[in-house]
């Protein structure tokens, strides 16, 4: 792996909170990738809502499927940057750890709850799952990331909150950068929801292809896709058209980053965090994204079938909070070691990490 001087090297880490011995066989980024793998919070994300709620069918991305699209998009963008591949990796994998069942439904009905608390933040959340809440070793809680890795996973911080985090929350105070490598992630996540959102509205029905069309970008595609193939089946001109969508995107962020390398050209991880932001689109593509996220929001996020999920979700979460409120002994003694913590935070804890599956059945069990 050729790495530029503006990558992140293991070699020069910031290294973990609790000291360990390096692995003769991985490098620091592989080891927190692997662990991160073989948690139990990557396992949950299966489970978890990323649009359509867990039994509305097989077909549609969950937490975990989007966090494989991302770490796919992001290592396709690191090579081309000569970034560190396992770094984005990690981060990608890890980046919606904390995420609440039924997508950002759950996260905004357990902020509410939270409100009083000091809140909920996704982000911050993750953190605290690779931090705290994951019980696998001996000599520590969590799983003992690399700063790097941890940096990257935050990618939004309230003040307040990042003003508890040390040097880990600094940035945000600073408006500094993270890495590239954390920029790649932050835009790859954006580019793999964009696209698999319209795939996942399209085989739900919500969207159609005349609904669609309305998206010049995608219209464009459109027509290339039948002027060279002619007759395919839908499910084959869809694939072509969001393959043919990201590729464009994907090429864009590359040149127009380049772009941004010369102009700024660092050449250490310092130099990177006194820059602006480096990974972006271009001011072109950029209305493009826009226009996509503006149509999602009208056509798909407030569709009826949506906002009936959204509506249950709220439900059930807020249902959730209230009754653990009243019933505290039966939040799992695993979930009450830090007895710094407050009641509300550790019964935030304790639902952030359920599945849509078992926040359901849960509540549904409850006696009004």
């Amino acid at each position: 792996m050729i790495l530029a001087p503006y990558a992140s090297s293991p070699e020069k880490s910031k290294g973990r909170v609790y000291d360990e011995a390096p692995s003769n066989l991985r490098n620091v980024f592989q080891r927190d990738r692997d662990r991160i793998i073989h948690s139990s919070s990557f396992r949950r994300l299966q489970y978890k809502t990323q649009v359509f709620v867990n039994h509305e069918g097989d077909m549609f991305r969950s937490r975990l499927t989007h966090s494989l699209e991302v770490a796919q998009v992001s290592r396709g963008i690191a090579r081309s940057l000569n970034c560190h591949e396992d770094l984005v990796e990690a981060i990608a994998l890890a980046h919606d750890l904390g995420h609440t069942p039924f997508g950002h439904a759950g996260q905004d009905a357990l902020n509410d709850c939270m409100r009083e608390f000091g809140g909920f933040e996704h982000n911050l959340q993750s953190l605290r799952v690779v931090d705290k809440l994951e019980k696998k070793y001996a000599l520590f809680d969590g799983l003992n990331l690399s700063y790097e890795v941890r940096e990257g996973i935050l990618k939004h911080c309230s003040l307040k909150n990042a003003r508890k985090l040390g040097e880990l929350g600094q940035r945000f105070l600073n408006k500094t950068q993270p890495t590239l490598e954390a920029q790649i992630v932050n835009i790859a996540d954006e580019i793999a929801y964009l696209h698999h959102d319209l795939d996942d509205g399209f085989r739900s029905g919500i969207l159609d292809f005349d609904l669609l069309k309305s998206l010049h970008f995608f219209k464009d595609k459109y027509d290339q896709v039948i002027n060279e193939h002619g007759s395919l089946n839908h499910e084959q001109i869809l694939n072509e058209i969001i393959r043919r969508m990201m590729n464009m995107i994907i090429r864009d962020v590359c040149n127009e980053s380049f772009k941004k390398i010369e102009t700024y050209n660092p050449t250490t991880v310092e130099d990177v965090r006194a820059s602006s932001s480096i990974v972006n689109f271009s001011e072109s593509m950029l209305s493009h994204i826009k226009q996509i996220k503006q149509f999602s929001r009208v056509n798909l996020y407030n569709h009826p079938r949506i906002s009936n999920m959204t509506d249950r979700a709220h439900i059930t979460l807020k249902k959730l909070f209230k009754y653990f409120q009243i019933n505290y002994d039966l939040i799992p003694n695993s979930f009450k070691t830090d007895v710094k913590e407050t009641k509300e935070r550790i019964i935030s804890d304790y639902i952030a990490g359920m599945t849509d599956r078992f926040a359901e059945q849960f509540s549904e069990n409850i006696k009004n």
